[in-house]
């Protein structure tokens, strides 16, 4: 499966697109839609555009991972939520979670609740990561 366009459309609404480098929550610096700049790449300012293909590239990595760790059916609203969760903490994250351990039981509901519970940074709350995962969450509940 490959990330629809409504869940891309999700992630640039949670990341914010901006054109010059900055760090993200946890320090790590980034440019674009969240994209994290590796070590060797260089950007001073991107476009829009350009933001939007280093985020369809970063993509192909979330989608990989959980084409390789989702054991069960996906809908693509399914798969569009766990995208832009893996996107936002990485597919280690996932690969530990609950809620996966959940998904490949089958209990998709019951997968569905822990969404919100990835809310902080370190110790601390996050409003918007709250706001994200309930988004995630209702995205993968609709059908």
């Amino acid at each position: 499966m490959r990330c629809s366009d409504a869940g891309i459309a999700l992630i640039k609404e949670f990341e914010g697109f901006q054109p010059e480098p900055y760090d993200d929550l946890g320090g790590k610096p980034s440019i674009g839609f969240g994209h994290l700049i590796k070590q060797g790449e260089s950007f001073s300012q991107i476009s829009e555009s350009q933001a939007t293909s280093l985020l369809c590239s970063d993509l192909v990595t979330a989608e990989a991972c959980i084409e390789d760790c989702v054991e069960v059916p996906l809908t693509q609203n399914q798969f569009d939520a766990l995208c832009s969760f893996v996107f936002n903490l990485g597919c280690l994250k996932l690969r530990g979670s609950t809620l996966l351990r959940l998904l490949n039981k089958g209990a998709y509901d019951i997968a569905a609740e822990e969404f919100p519970k990835w809310c902080r940074c370190g110790q601390n709350q996050v409003e918007g990561l709250l706001r994200r995962r309930l988004a995630e969450k209702l995205l993968f509940e609709t059908p």
